[in-house]
């Protein structure tokens, strides 16, 4: 990434991130969610749309997800191990994180650096989970990219132990698939990703499609299973998800 990382924080003291600092332009806006905001912003198996997208004119946004960077807590494991502590004591970790999207997006669009109706979510992985839940959650949200998304959290070894605990059951991506529905999404996987479950994403995605169609509306969803290697994209993944969202977010496609 050429553009270098600047630090913003919205009135309540929510920190959070841009590629290189932002103007008062009303730009489309891609909030990147993988892991802690530096990261998922500047390395580019996180944000390689970002990189392909900024000379367009795009501008990219990014937070810590949960048990990463500021989220930490003190004494806290770091990534999907504080997770699995969290959800050990009940607590979950999901709805502040969607409401901590929604609050960058009120101050985003406030300044004037974002474009009220160019808004955009793109996850990795666990970042991908975060992301479309807080896409779900937040309806300001145009289109979503997801790359290898976990789907279940107890597909992921981490959370063994939890397919029938009722909160961990809860964040299921299935129980949002309906708040999706009707707005495009472009996601991709291995075909054999057993890390995060090919055949789960494959069900959410169709549940998606499903809920799309019973509420009368399009079901733009884009679901690419391609070849690689465990948990793995494929090569052109960032390249075609950076064309996708250049015609759905900067040029969306007129309703007929």
């Amino acid at each position: 990434m050429n553009d270098p990382l600047h630090m913003l924080e919205t009135p309540s003291g929510i920190k959070f991130g841009s590629l290189g600092k932002p103007k008062a332009e009303l730009a489309p806006s891609i909030i990147v969610i993988g892991s802690d905001l530096e990261y998922s912003l500047t390395n580019d198996e996180m944000n390689e749309v970002g990189r392909l997208l900024g000379p367009k004119g795009i501008k990219s946004y990014g937070l810590d997800v949960p048990c990463h960077g500021a989220d930490l807590k003190p004494g806290e494991q770091q990534g999907l191990n504080g997770w699995r502590a969290r959800l050990d004591q009940d607590e979950d970790f999901v709805t502040p994180f969607t409401q901590k999207v929604s609050e960058i997006i009120d101050f985003l669009i406030a300044e004037g650096f974002s474009d009220p109706h160019q808004i955009a979510i793109a996850g990795t992985s666990r970042g991908g989970f975060m992301g479309l839940h807080a896409m779900a959650a937040e309806p300001r949200v145009r289109c979503g990219v997801a790359f290898a998304p976990v789907t279940e959290l107890p597909i992921l070894n981490e959370f063994w132990g939890l397919e029938k605990h009722s909160l961990t059951q809860s964040l299921s991506l299935s129980n949002v698939a309906d708040k999706l529905a009707g707005r495009p999404l472009w996601m991709c996987i291995g075909n054999n990703d057993e890390r995060v479950g090919t055949d789960s994403l494959i069900a959410f995605s169709r549940k998606v499609v499903s809920s799309s169609f019973a509420q009368k509306r399009s079901a733009p969803i884009e679901l690419h299973v391609m070849p690689s290697e465990g948990h793995r994209i494929h090569e052109a993944a960032h390249e075609e998800a950076a064309a996708w969202l250049s015609k759905n977010l900067v040029h969306p496609l007129k309703k007929t």
